[in-house]
């Protein structure tokens, strides 16, 4: 088999491994307005997002752009010689505060609305 095979196998493998519905980051980014506002996630002290009621593509939301966040934050603790624990706490605690009243956070690992 030549290489040129092999690669469309295993391409062709992977996309058929995939859900037929998978989000894109930018979907996700779409829906995570509605999804906070419905109270499927909410904002963690640890910089990400959690889910609070699994309704739908609510745990796909959260990891998709927790895996974005994750990746920023990475690249601010390199970029500025800090722990990748204290940007994730930096940016959690804005997340809190940010967080518009009736929404969830987690607050002492409780779901509350804020």
């Amino acid at each position: 088999m030549t290489l040129f095979k092999r690669i469309a196998s295993l391409l062709l493998l992977l996309s058929l491994s995939l859900p037929a519905a998978a989000l894109t980051l930018n979907d996700a980014m779409s829906a995570l307005g509605g999804a906070k506002a419905s109270g499927q996630l909410g904002e963690m002290p640890n910089g990400y997002l959690g889910v609070v009621e699994d309704n739908g593509q609510a745990a796909e939301i959260a990891r998709l752009i927790n895996q974005a966040r994750r990746a920023e934050y990475q690249r601010l603790a390199e970029q500025n010689g800090i722990k990748l624990t204290d940007v994730e706490a930096i940016a959690g605690q804005k997340a809190l505060d940010k967080t518009p009243p009736g929404q969830y956070i987690q607050y002492q690992g409780q779901w509350r609305r804020k």
